[in-house]
């Protein structure tokens, strides 16, 4: 019997001579505004995807031109900290080379859209002469690291930080490929065997490798949902270790029964100066045992369900040389941003401000991009992006607060969080007209839905309960709705499946309700379930819990129970 046949990407990666493949020649091709199909996916690695505008799809095509393509450059933000300088460059950037705006993402990174050909190397290395890059932001490779980034609420916040940017530094490519290609680094002749990658080798990992840090109580990094995360165990105030999750993964494809989210299984302990190498080490046994044949089933939740949890302990141990220590004690309660003003211990002020989907832009009515232009301008601390899109003014003087209150109250940022409590908990992809796998829309549509959802919400006396809400515009689950409370995932122009029943704190999977349902059936579904939900409800109870407790969905299993369960539904309806 013959071995499966790599996938096409395996030899994408061989032939790119360490990601740099013909990019640059791709660069400099002004005949057409895209990039080779072999280079669009080196240049992933290097922080970029390759995108168009579908809204003006047809109409370029009724007059024979070329798509109108464009490039999103992701920036990477390891913990999600950064400086006013460097907000002020972003802010920069994106009017001069993006569409006027910025997108915070889920992963605590920025985002632009809308870069031509043109003006991506410039764009790129501006980036970088701000103290910020985009390598590793995309591809496969480690992603962005991301950790709690609310410095009050725990005095343990500087340490998990300082762990997430050294593992994101030292799981960094080192190939100089980034630095010639954008940066007009030397280009070193050397053969192949003398360059090396020393953690990952010539074909990289088989797909993307996501890593967290979480700081109990708050889930606010959604550690079930990553394929490796770490939960700071904290005793008498002092961070002694953290425990270690593996297997964690949103993205599924309809129709495929062999695809499917699963939450990670949480396998042993490991001390603060062992975290780096416990996530090499993870990352090697991803390297060495992933799939390479089928990307379908590449990311490393596959990997851990098809070995087994007790399988990867064992050889992560292996590769270690020592033993993880047994699973501490930890609890989460939530997994959203505390909203509003906060002092911590040390007199700063932190002031979190929500930001519908993330997407920091001006209107007529809301100046906000504007507005936190100019606080950047005379902040003295920082910025943190969260893992639900928001945005905390951290680290603000007692001498600067009244400044930054003040241009809060101008630009009316001062009550972005007096919001329903629905809203303040939604999260949605970026989907259409972008992201070229959308089968729906996200951004633009999910505030729509909440404010039908509002109405029902008033009318149960539910205003101010919180209840996660997440919208993506296909099945990879890049806003992780599998694991909020109510998640539509696209299936369509305007139709999606309706999740229900995920843990409030991200630690259960949601089970599909209803199949293919068309947009405006949302509200009518939805309504009478909040009035169950006000009646019936126990003391405390959180929407998802009762949705499972009153029978309304089973709790779902992991793995590939997940998706027997969704055919057993279908076949229902």
């Amino acid at each position: 019997m013959s071995e499966k046949k790599l996938s096409a990407n395996e030899g994408i990666k061989t032939r790119s001579n360490y990601l740099r493949g013909t990019i640059q020649e791709g660069l400099a091709d002004q005949s057409t505004g895209s990039m080779s199909e072999d280079d669009q996916q080196l240049l992933k690695f290097h922080g970029t995807y390759q995108q168009d505008d579908r809204d003006l799809r047809n109409d370029r095509r009724k007059h024979r031109l070329e798509k109108a393509y464009s490039f999103m450059i992701r920036i990477r933000v390891p913990g999600g900290v950064a400086t006013p300088h460097q907000w002020i460059e972003t802010d920069r950037l994106a009017t001069q080379f993006a569409n006027g705006t910025i997108k915070l993402t889920t992963r605590q990174a920025f985002q632009f859209h809308g870069i031509i050909k043109s003006n991506l190397k410039r764009t790129i290395k501006e980036i970088n002469q701000t103290a910020m890059d985009t390598v590793a932001a995309c591809g496969d490779v480690n992603r962005n690291v991301m950790c709690n980034p609310n410095p009050h609420l725990s005095s343990v916040h500087a340490e998990v930080l300082k762990a997430a940017q050294d593992i994101s530094t030292h799981l960094t490519p080192a190939t100089r490929a980034y630095h010639e290609i954008w940066l007009d680094g030397e280009k070193i002749e050397t053969s192949e065997t003398e360059e090396q990658e020393p953690i990952y080798g010539k074909t990289y990992l088989p797909r993307k490798f996501k890593i967290t840090i979480a700081v109990p109580p708050s889930n606010d990094v959604d550690i079930f949902a990553n394929c490796l995360s770490f939960i700071a165990i904290v005793e008498n105030d002092k961070l002694v270790g953290y425990n270690v999750a593996v297997g964690g993964g949103m993205g599924s494809t309809h129709g495929n029964e062999a695809t499917y989210p699963r939450l990670a299984d949480v396998i042993g302990f490991c001390t603060p100066e062992q975290i780096v190498d416990v996530a090499e080490k993870v990352v090697l046994v991803q390297r060495d045992f992933g799939d390479r044949t089928d990307r379908k089933h590449s990311r490393f939740k596959y990997t851990v369900d098809d070995h087994g949890p007790e399988w990867i302990l064992a050889k992560l141990n292996e590769y270690l040389g020592y033993e993880l220590g047994p699973v501490r004690d930890y609890k989460f309660t939530d997994n959203g941003d505390r909203f509003g003003w906060v002092e911590d211990e040390k007199g700063n002020f932190h002031y979190t401000l929500f930001v519908e989907g993330g997407r920091v832009l001006d209107t007529p009515a809301f100046p906000m991009r504007t507005g936190l232009l100019e606080i950047a301008k005379i902040h003295d601390g920082d910025f943190r992006l969260t893992a639900n899109q928001n945005l905390i003014i951290a680290n603000i003087s007692a001498k600067k607060r009244s400044e930054v209150e003040a241009l809060l109250e101008k630009y009316g940022m001062h009550h972005s969080h007096e919001r329903s409590a629905l809203r303040l908990a939604s999260i949605a992809c970026v989907a259409l007209p972008t992201c070229a796998l959308a089968l729906a829309e996200a951004e633009r549509y999910l505030p729509e839905v909440v404010t039908e959802l509002e109405e029902e919400l008033e009318n149960a006396g539910l205003r101010h309960d919180s209840i996660t809400i997440r919208m993506t515009g296909c099945p990879n689950g890049c806003g992780r709705p599998f694991i909020s409370e109510i998640g539509f995932v696209g299936r369509g122009p305007d139709r999606y499946n309706l999740y229900l029943g995920g843990g409030h704190a991200g630690q259960r999977l949601s089970k599909l309700y209803r199949q293919d349902i068309h947009s405006n059936e949302i509200r009518g579904l939805l309504g009478p379930i909040f009035q169950r939900f006000a009646k019936e409800r126990n003391a405390g109870e959180h929407f998802g819990d009762f949705v499972i407790r009153a029978g309304i969905v089973a709790e779902t299993k992991q793995g590939s129970d997940f998706h027997k369960n969704i055919k057993e539904e279908a076949l229902k309806n």
